[in-house]
């Protein structure tokens, strides 16, 4: 079987949209919000009420996606319905004039995302064969790399022409396009029967024993908690990390970085995230999804480590290209290796676990790590609070035994 390229990438503008939104949210809100709170933990806490809507609706609205039968299919009405929402609250965000405004469009804006969020990412293991879920999700995730890049380096670019405002602005318009692009192009029904997936699941379904049910279960649990590790590790960084690069980096004239240095930093990162998301599929088709992610964990812990005793830009750029690479290892394979459990009906529910506990990690991790700051008064230790909870993760692992493709498939 082949995977159809054509397909995927259409499908993976649902993910470039959601990438441009979550990306430009967590480099500027930040800031924003630091002009209302003077508490590192205070600003951790308010980060986390978005993902307080990712916890409990992105779950409901994934199972709720498998049971819906439309024309358009059962993810795509979500979409349809809220993209456009969330572009025009997003669009809103750097014009709330308090806290209070600020607060009630963020929260319109984590809503309705967390009502397509699932749906758009079922959407390709709902129409992909397994032996190729990890490089389509190489793909779908190009996409989304390309949407974190938009954010960071033209966000950067757009910041320091227009300020605030613009790079929201832009986003917005683009993540419309986007929705253009999946409404014309994507039709959910026709791509899922030319692929053959529900039936080939109904069979295969038929043939696993009650013991390596549970068995899978055992696997299922042990892979939720490593992604709930590092993603407490990888959101610590991203939420503060720009906090991080205005309070402690300074230029050769011995002055502060600015919030668009940061995130032009970020964008070395997203670039090799974004170049490698393809290949970090292919390496998990060919030497085992399991493999390849504690290869990853393993060299994101290793380079963040380094960052500790290095405030060279030009170093830092080099750690964050490295890291890009790394970081692509561990993601493009976890979600495959999470819908590997699932029956075909019950995707749209394992992908709601996948993201309850993804999202977990970002309630936690802000509010922990805001703490921790608070307590040593320096945004360094950001660089050992990460590489712990990337052991963490590793360890958690080292016990999943279930995940890997179908080795009987022969997959091109």
């Amino acid at each position: 079987m082949k995977l159809n390229y054509k397909q995927t990438f259409l499908i993976g503008f649902g993910f470039f949209a959601s990438s441009i939104a979550w990306s430009m949210y967590n480099v500027h809100v930040p800031t924003l919000l630091e002009k209302y709170l003077d508490s590192t933990f205070l600003i951790g806490i308010v980060m986390t009420i978005d993902n307080i809507f990712g916890v409990i609706f992105q779950p409901l609205f994934g199972a709720l996606s498998d049971k819906t039968r439309t024309r358009f299919g059962r993810r795509m009405p979500y979409i349809l319905f809220g993209l456009p929402i969330c572009a025009v609250a997003f669009s809103l965000i750097p014009f709330t004039w308090s806290l209070a405004t600020l607060m009630g469009v963020v929260i319109i804006f984590n809503f309705v995302m967390s009502t397509w969020r699932a749906p758009v990412v079922a959407l390709m293991p709902d129409i992909t064969p397994p032996p190729l879920r990890s490089k389509a999700n190489g793909i779908i995730n190009f996409m989304g790399g390309l949407g974190s890049l938009f954010s960071f380096a033209v966000g950067g670019i757009l910041f320091k022409l227009g300020g605030v405002p613009l790079p929201f602005i832009a986003s917005s318009v683009v993540m419309l396009l986007a929705l253009l692009v999946l409404k014309l192009f994507v039709h959910e029904e026709k791509y899922k029967e030319e692929a053959g997936v529900e039936e080939n699941a109904e069979i295969a379904q038929e043939t696993i024993d009650d013991a390596e049910k549970s068995k899978k279960s055992v696997s299922l649990i042990f892979l939720l908690f490593a992604i709930l590790f590092w993603f407490c590790g990888y959101n610590a960084v991203e939420t503060f990390f720009s906090l991080y690069v205005i309070n402690t980096l300074k230029d050769a004239a011995g002055n502060f970085l600015t919030e668009g240095d940061a995130s032009f930093l970020l964008a070395f990162f997203s670039v090799t995230f974004l170049f490698f998301s393809i290949p970090a599929g292919f390496i998990g088709s060919k030497i085992g999804r399991k493999k390849t992610i504690l290869m990853g964990l393993a060299g994101v812990a290793v380079l963040f480590i380094i960052m500790i005793f290095t405030g060279n830009i030009w170093v830092l750029r080099a750690l964050l290209f490295l890291g890009g690479a790394f970081w692509a290892c561990v993601n493009i394979n976890s979600l495959p290796m999470v819908v590997e459990l699932a029956q075909w009906k019950d995707i749209g529910k394992y992908t709601g676990y996948y993201y309850f506990f993804s999202f977990s990690a970002a309630i936690i991790s802000p509010i922990l790590f805001g703490w921790i700051r608070d307590l040593v008064k320096s945004y360094d230790v950001l660089f050992i609070y990460a590489p712990i909870t990337f052991a963490l993760a590793f360890i958690s692992m080292l016990f999943v035994k279930h995940g890997e493709a179908k080795k009987t498939e022969t997959a091109n």
